[in-house]
This record gives C-alpha cells, structure tokens and sequence, in this order.
C-alpha cells in the first residue's frame, strides 16, 4: 500500500492542484504533511504572476514530480515521461534496437565511440573504437546532447541509421550505414577450445537466447567459457535468477532485504546445463545492477573468479509503476546482497560494486588501449589454470 500512496500523493499534489482535494487527502491519510496546500498556490501565483512564456502544464507537472523525487536523494526512484517510458519498454521487449556501440561525450562535447560490440552493425559497416560521431542521418550532433545522440541512433528494429565519423588517420569524414538489430546475445569459439559468451541486458528473451547459445557451445566440449558481462547494465530480476541458475549447482543466488524487514532469497536448483564447465567472468565499472547479481553469485560460490575492474554497485532494487498517462515511476524498495551478504550497491562516499578477483588496470582518463587487456588476462588465466 505504501507504494500506492505515494502515486496518490504526487496526483494530489500535481495533477489535479485542488486545494478540496489536498485537503481530503490529508483527512484521509494522516501520515500525509499538513502542508501540501503550498503546492497550489506556489501553482497558482506562477500561472498569475510569471512574466516571460511559460512552460506547459505538462511540464511543470512532470518538472514538479521529479523535483519531489530528487528529494529522496536516491538515483535509482525516478519518473520517466511517457515518450522515455515506452522507449525503455520497447527496448527491453526486443522492439528496439541499435548498432553494438558504447559511446562518451568527452570534456569538449565531442561524442566518441570507445567499444564496438563483436558482432553488432557497427563493426560490420566498417566502424571502429576511436570514431568520433560529428553527424547522424545527415544532421550534425555539435549542439545534441548525449541523450539526444542516443535517442537518435537507436530506434525501430530493421532501420538503417548513416553515421558520420572522424577517424584519425583519414583525411576525410566517413559516413557508415548500419541496420539497427538487438543483439543481445553473441557468442563463439575462441583459440585453444575456449568459448566466449557476452549478453549486453537481460531481457525478458534473455534467457532462451543464451540457453541456445550455450548449448551450442557446448557441444564443441570447450576446455573453459569466459561470461562476458562488460558494460551489461542490468534489467529484469527473474531473467537473471535464471540465467545465474545456468551455471549454479542447487543453493543460494542472491538475498533481497525490502521494505518492512522482508529477506527474500533467490536460489538455484541443480540439473542445468552449464554447471561444470570451468568459467571466468569479465566485469568492469559499466557491469550494474542484474549483472552484479550473476556475477557476485558465481564469484561467492566459488563459481568463477571475476577478472576485470570493480564493478558499478547498482545493487538496490526498485518496484516500477506505469502510470495513467503512460509514464513509468521507479521506486527503491529494497537492496540485494551476494550469498556471503555483500551488499551490492553504492551509497554516499561507500566503496559498493564487486572487486575482481583478478584486476586489470586501464588508463584513468576513460581512453581505450589498444586490443582487449581483460580478455586477454582472461584468456591467459585459462590457459594457466584449466
């Protein structure tokens, strides 16, 4: 019920700016502030009294609502407007997609591309680490901001997006033409009978994906697999149980401690697939959330060792609401702990993440070396221990 009163709340107070209905509501909620009255008539003065052009109703509304959470000083409780919403629906369902691209936005507002994903568009148009997008589909991205760019070179599943890029060595700007498609799952046999498997969410076609793919894998009776979870941001909860369970004999997975006291724990039953095979996981500081859960899993339970750098510490667990409008409310409602009880997440000057168990170092100012340092540490360590 707590969750719902805060969806009533926030109609209250943004929505309807009825003092009548304010005032009924804190009648009927006698934990609600005695106050909320001053957000009509900070409402009503602006509407009155502001001279230059005003914003939207709208905006003022979804601008109020996220003032009111940022108070809560968590990053995690957020609102998404409608047209974000369905963007974050339509890519977790496999509508959407994109060209196999991580991108930064340097200092200077350039937009760099630092990883091109093995397998993805990008790389078979042509593209490389180092690429500097200056224009997509034509239009130049000088005055974009990051989310901008983003919003623009992805989109509908099947769609070609044309990128412009500076390349250092090139005289002239190249303009490559990538398919957006959702890889999410990628895999292959590497030298020495070692299998490589990488997935960049999990999403709710997550697990049939990768279960295909390790059986694949498998059946080439591999020497070892490395579990690629680098710059996996996360997604759904019960995708990732069950992809942890792939590769876990029966016994705990992760705890969730909640709101009221409530532990609820998660654990793996025995009879999967990929339960012997000798692993390693690849981590570093873009590894958050769902794929902290895996990882911190296999590494507790002796698993597999984690080789890279410590990872995100996103490890607080949020219930999410659709709203009436379309709009989508996220709201922390608990926090995840490893099987020894680490807890994951980040909070205030606190370390949070998961430490490697075999750190590879790069370079501090976010540059790229040259090849792959942690899977080349990976590939090493199998070919040392298995």
């Amino acid at each position: 019920m707590r969750s719902t009163q805060l969806l009533v709340v926030v109609a209250a107070l943004l929505v309807t700016a009825s003092s009548a209905f304010v005032a009924g509501y804190v009648v009927a909620h006698s934990s609600a502030p005695n106050n909320l009255s001053l957000a009509e008539e900070v409402w009503q003065l602006t509407e009155r009294h502001f001279y230059y052009e005003k914003p939207s109703h709208q905006d003022r509304l979804y601008g109020a609502i996220s003032g009111l959470l940022a108070t809560f000083q968590d990053p995690h409780t957020i609102f998404l407007p409608p047209a974000p919403a369905e963007r974050e629906r339509a890519v977790m369902s496999g509508q959407q997609g994109g060209v196999g691209i991580i991108v930064t936005q340097t200092e200077d507002k350039r937009f760099v591309v630092t990883e091109v994903r093995r397998g993805w568009a990008y790389e078979r148009a042509g593209g490389r680490a180092g690429d500097e997008i200056i224009a997509v589909d034509g239009e130049s991205v000088a005055e974009w901001t990051f989310n901008q760019l983003i919003e623009r070179v992805r989109g509908r599943l099947g769609t070609q997006v044309r990128l412009t890029v500076r390349r250092a060595g090139e005289p002239e700007p190249l303009t490559l033409t990538a398919t957006r498609q959702q890889i999410n799952v990628y895999s292959q046999m590497l030298d020495d009978q070692i299998a490589y498997l990488s997935f960049t969410q999990f999403t709710s076609t997550a697990p049939s994906e990768i279960k295909a793919q390790l059986e694949a894998l498998l059946a080439q009776q591999p020497r070892a697999l490395v579990l690629d979870l680098r710059d996996n941001g996360g997604g759904f909860l019960d995708e990732a149980i069950q992809i942890a369970d792939f590769f876990l004999e029966a016994g705990i997975i992760a705890t969730e401690k909640s709101v009221g006291g409530r532990v609820k724990r998660f654990e793996a039953r025995s009879g999967d697939l990929a339960e012997s095979v000798p692993m390693v996981v690849l981590v570093n500081r873009q590894s958050a959330s769902a794929s902290e859960i895996v990882a911190g899993a296999l590494q507790d339970r002796g698993r597999a060792v984690l080789i890279g750098q410590r990872t995100f510490g996103k490890g607080s667990v949020q219930r999410l609401f659709t709203l009436s409008d379309g709009s989508q409310l996220r709201v922390t409602q608990g926090a995840w702990y490893t099987p020894n009880e680490t807890p994951i997440e980040r909070r205030g000057e606190g370390q949070g993440g998961l430490q490697p168990d075999v750190l590879v170092e790069l370079p501090s100012d976010g540059s790229r070396p040259s090849g792959d340092p942690t899977l080349e540490a990976a590939l090493e360590y199998i070919r040392a221990r298995f």
